[in-house]
This record gives structure tokens, C-alpha cells and sequence, in this order.
């Protein structure tokens, strides 16, 4: 505690002791690990979006806090994979992406179409795996942010129907 008081300086009390008096900590709804019960089930929401929910605040080093860490990784569409990938050459391989994910801990993987097709016959039972299905594309001068779709919904629910 000394070595955060000495960091925030001259403010250290005021940020230290402050409370909020414009809103009720009641009102709060505060991650935990009743998360998806308490807050996701009481809206109306599908049986499979629950289930998911649960999926993701169960999985990974936060597992049941209400907490969530999600490794969103583009694969150079809505950036160029050499700027985010360069330093790390490894990761243009979209299948370590999904074990940096899984070494890290974190809940889920948020990545585009190609990369879940890419390894989501290997990795879909060892993490949630979310469809990216927005980006923007940085490919035409000047640079436009019209939304670019490389797939759909119901492309990707044919694709991944049982045969």
C-alpha cells in the first residue's frame, strides 16, 4: 500500500477514500460468480445464448468471478497481419493464437471466420471460441470504415452443421 500511496502523490487520499454519493452501490451490478443467473437469465434471452454465457464466465483463470478475459486477435484483416504479427512471426499461425489463449488462461478467443474454421475442430472443446463477424478494412485510399463482411451468420451455422 505505501508504494501506491507514493505513486499517486499528492492525490493519494483523495483517490484513496473517495465515495461515490451519486449512486447507490445497491444499484451496482457487480461481476460475481452467480453473473449469468443473476443478470444474463433474468432478459430474455435464448437457452444457447445461457448457455454460452456460462460457457465463457466458466472457462479460464477467472473462471466463476464474473470476470472476463477475451484474447481478440484480428489476423491482419482489419489491420495488416505484418503490423500485428511481425514481432511475432508464430502467431500469423492462427493455431497459436487459440494455445496463447489457453497458456494465458483467458475465457475466450474472439477471431474472424477463417481463423475459427481454421481451428475450431481442435480447440472448440478446450476453449470458447466467438465469430468476429465486423471489422473495418484499411485497404482502400482514403481509408473507408464501411463494415466489409467476409461472412454470415447462417454461412457459418450450414458450415458447422454435424453432416
Amino acid at each position: 500500500m505505501t508504494n501506491i500511496v507514493q505513486l499517486l502523490g499528492n492525490e493519494a487520499e483523495d483517490l484513496l477514500k473517495y465515495r461515490c454519493a451519486g449512486i447507490p452501490k445497491e444499484s451496482l451490478h457487480l461481476p460475481g460468480p452467480d453473473y449469468v443467473d443473476r443478470i444474463v437469465a433474468m432478459k430474455d434471452r435464448h437457452t444457447g445464448v445461457l448457455r454460452s454465457m456460462q460457457s465463457l464466465y466458466g472457462h479460464g483463470r477467472l473462471a466463476n468471478t464474473g470476470y472476463l478475459s477475451i484474447l481478440p486477435v484480428d489476423q491482419g484483416v482489419e489491420h495488416s497481419g505484418g503490423a500485428s504479427f511481425a514481432p511475432n512471426p508464430m502467431y500469423f499461425d492462427p493455431e497459436n493464437i487459440v494455445k496463447l489463449a489457453i497458456e494465458g488462461g483467458c475465457n475466450a478467443v474472439a477471431t474472424t471466420c477463417g481463423v475459427l474454421g481454421a481451428v475450431a475442430r481442435r480447440f472448440a472443446h478446450k476453449i470458447p471460441l466467438i465469430l468476429k463477424l465486423n471489422h473495418n478494412e484499411l485497404l482502400s485510399h482514403p481509408n473507408s470504415y464501411d463494415q466489409t463482411m467476409f461472412g454470415s451468420i447462417a454461412a457459418s451455422l450450414v458450415a458447422s452443421a454435424p453432416r
